[in-house]
C-alpha cells in the first residue's frame, strides 16, 4: 500500500481574507504536523491550491494575497503543487495521473473547507477506488448562512465527518494518523 497526503486549499483567504476558518480551533497546527509527519515518513505531500478565474471573482483570485498559500505551508517541503478551479481536486487537474504514476492507492485529506473541497475530493477519491483517510482536526470550516438556512461551524464539520465515516473515508485525528504512520513505515 502506498499513501499520499493531500493538503487542500490552505490559503490566506481562510486566515486573513473573506472566509476565516473558525472550527476546529488550531486546525492549521495539525495540518502542519501532518505535513511534517508525512515528510518524515517519506510519504508524498501534494499541496493543492484553489484558483478562482471567474470574471469579477471576490476570493481566491490568482496573484492576490488571499490566493497565496499560508506561509507555513508554502515553506514546507512538498512533492507536487496542483492548481484546481473547482471543489474536487481531481476535476480538471493532473492529480489522478500523478498518483497513478507513483502507484499510490491511499490518500489522506487535510485542509479547507471540510464540507466543500475536502469532502468533494474524498468522495472523488473513493469513487476512483482509492482508500481515503480524513483528518478530523486537520480539516476545518466556518459557520454558513444562506437562503437555505444557517449552520454553525461545529455542526457542519461534525455532519461531514459522520457522513465521511459512513462510507467514504476512515475519519481519524492527526495523532491517530501519525501513530499509524509509525507502524506502517517502520
Amino acid at each position: 500500500m502506498s499513501d499520499a497526503l493531500l493538503v487542500i486549499d490552505v490559503q490566506n483567504e481562510y486566515f486573513s481574507g473573506k472566509l476565516p476558518v473558525t472550527f476546529p480551533h488550531g486546525s492549521i497546527v495539525t495540518i502542519l504536523q501532518a505535513m511534517d509527519a508525512a515528510h518524515a515518513a517519506r510519504m508524498p505531500v501534494i499541496v493543492i491550491q484553489h484558483a478562482n478565474r471567474a470574471s469579477g471573482a471576490a476570493t481566491f483570485v490568482p496573484g492576490t494575497p488571499g490566493w497565496e498559500l499560508h506561509p507555513d505551508v508554502k515553506k514546507r517541503p512538498h512533492d507536487a503543487l496542483i492548481e484546481k478551479t473547482l471543489p474536487g481536486s481531481f476535476t480538471g487537474t493532473n492529480l489522478e495521473a500523478w498518483l497513478k504514476e507513483r502507484e499510490i492507492d491511499t490518500v489522506t485529506i487535510a485542509g479547507y473547507m471540510t464540507q466543500m473541497c475536502c469532502d468533494t475530493t474524498a468522495r472523488q477519491a473513493f469513487h476512483r477506488g482509492y482508500t481515503v483517510k480524513f483528518l478530523s482536526d486537520a480539516t476545518g470550516t466556518l459557520a454558513i448562512t444562506n437562503s437555505a438556512g444557517s449552520v454553525t461551524d461545529e455542526e457542519l464539520h461534525r455532519a461531514i465527518l459522520v457522513t465521511q465515516q459512513m462510507r467514504f473515508s476512515q475519519v481519524m485525528t492527526t495523532q491517530e494518523w501519525i501513530s499509524s504512520l509509525a507502524i506502517s513505515y517502520q
